[in-house]
């Protein structure tokens, strides 16, 4: 089937169905299938898609990848691509920088997203590789003429009188057929099928071809990844970054995007940037802020209760969980009198109060318009906050230099005084991702003044009183 190219970026209103546009004039009343995969995709905000008189018209949003739709083959780019990007995943999930290829394939314009994805699996697994594949004992049961392990008499028994020259041995040989190994070599099968670059394809397919001897072959799927992921430990810690790219990959294919409807034939990959920026301030944050603590999607209590009254299915509370709150580290000093001097033998580390309240949205809030749902949620958080000073900051990625934080009070209706802020904060991603990999000795310096600002708003080691 020939399909026609339809190339969007990420939050940027570019398919319309205007004449010479691949989209002008095309119509999903013969496509039933892809029809209701539109649907599907719209009602699960992906990616909105309008049929008009004139043909289709497609609207970004957070998700990015490459996925088939009738005739056509619809690919959204991030803003930020290439090295830089990948440079930003390796971070935020932990993977390793591993130079086993030429770092032009990150940089390519026509790479998608999901082939850088493919090429640091690939890469992942060549070191895999290179230091031998994981084994396991495995319980095997079979006639040795080289008896080993345990000989199981009650069968010999029932073999003398055939005379043979072996023995029924109970043995455990090391083998690389195991749930790890069996999800890698699924991953690489999934990964081959998911790109169009041929020669990335070639390289995963040899790869999986190089693994295969000994293992036994299963098609990925949800439950198979779970038993592999609940299997690794510190003998299997290496696994974790390539299983970790198998799972986006696994968790965004067409099969998952399509769960409430199986019979829908989606050849596709659909990220959400969302889950990356969350993790990659999550770890950011959670390194760099120094003297507090940072917690991920703890419940902000007592904003709603029922009343006990007036709750007749006993239904439970409404919960408000932000993506970060930042909490104040207390130290308890415990001493005692060593010699003329006091020397503290113990440094106890504590939680003290909130003092901030963050919620990371992958929008830029400095070129697009604030939501009124943002506005709404936060408002709500920041009603919330413990401190008599009420406010809760969107953290917004950015690539625009010019960008800067701006406030929106949350005021009495009737007085018009400000009771609560709504904070609009911009993360640009070249600059941290030029921090993250700076050389210079002060490094980690950098890296801590700009937690502290992203968080207060202020450089650290300015008095704040834990600003805005």
């Amino acid at each position: 089937m020939t399909r026609h190219t339809v190339n969007l970026t990420e939050w940027e209103d570019t398919g319309e169905p205007v004449q010479g546009s691949p989209l002008y004039g095309t119509m999903l009343a013969d496509h039933p299938e892809a029809r209701r995969f539109a649907k599907e995709l719209t009602e699960r905000e992906c990616v909105e898609i309008l049929e008009l008189a004139s043909g289709l018209e497609f609207r970004a949003s957070s998700f990015v990848g490459r996925f088939a739709l009738g005739d056509l083959l619809v690919t959204i780019r991030p803003k930020i691509s290439g090295l830089r990007l990948m440079n930003l995943l390796r971070y935020a999930y932990r993977l390793r920088h591993l130079h086993l290829f030429a770092e032009v394939d990150y940089t390519t314009s026509s790479a998608s997203f999901e082939d850088l994805l493919i090429h640091q699996l690939a890469a992942e697994t060549s070191e895999l590789i290179a230091r031998g594949l994981h084994r396991d004992y495995l319980r095997t049961e079979s006639m040795l003429s080289s008896p080993r392990g345990r000989i199981n008499f009650g069968d010999y028994v029932q073999g003398v009188s055939r005379a043979d020259v072996a023995l029924p041995c109970t043995h455990h040989p090391r083998s690389v057929d195991n749930k790890i190994n069996q999800a890698l070599h699924g991953g690489l099968e999934l990964a081959a099928g998911m790109t169009l670059d041929r020669e990335l394809g070639g390289r995963v397919r040899r790869l999986a071809k190089s693994i295969v001897a000994g293992i036994t072959p299963r098609k990925l799927d949800a439950a198979g990844f779970d038993e592999a992921w609940q299997s690794l430990d510190r003998r299997t810690g290496t696994y974790l970054p390539a299983l970790t790219l198998i799972k986006m990959l696994l968790n965004t294919h067409g099969a998952a995007l399509t769960e409430n409807a199986p019979n829908i034939a989606a050849a596709g990959f659909l990220f959400d940037m969302n889950r990356f920026f969350q993790a990659l301030l999550s770890r950011f944050l959670g390194e760099n802020l120094e003297g507090y603590e940072v917690e991920d999607e703890k419940t902000l209590r007592s904003v709603f209760s029922y009343d006990p009254a007036n709750n007749p299915r006993h239904c439970s509370h409404p919960k408000l969980r932000p993506d970060f709150m930042v909490m104040r580290k207390l130290t308890i000093t415990l001493a005692v009198l060593a010699g003329p001097k006091l020397r503290p033998d113990f440094m106890v580390m504590r939680k003290g109060k909130i003092v901030a309240v963050l919620d990371a949205k992958y929008r830029d809030l400095w070129e697009r318009n604030l939501p009124r749902e943002m506005l709404y949620q936060l408002a709500l958080y920041a009603v919330g906050h413990e401190s008599i000073d009420r406010w809760a900051t969107i953290l917004y990625p950015t690539l625009n230099d010019a960008a800067r934080q701006q406030i929106i009070f949350v005021q009495d209706s009737f007085r018009g005084t400000p009771k609560a802020q709504v904070i609009l904060r911009p993360v640009n991603l070249l600059k941290l991702e030029q921090i993250l990999h700076g050389k210079e000795v002060d490094a980690q310096h950098t890296r801590a003044m700009f937690a502290h600002q992203l968080v207060f708003g202020i450089p650290h080691g300015q008095k704040s009183s834990d600003a805005r």
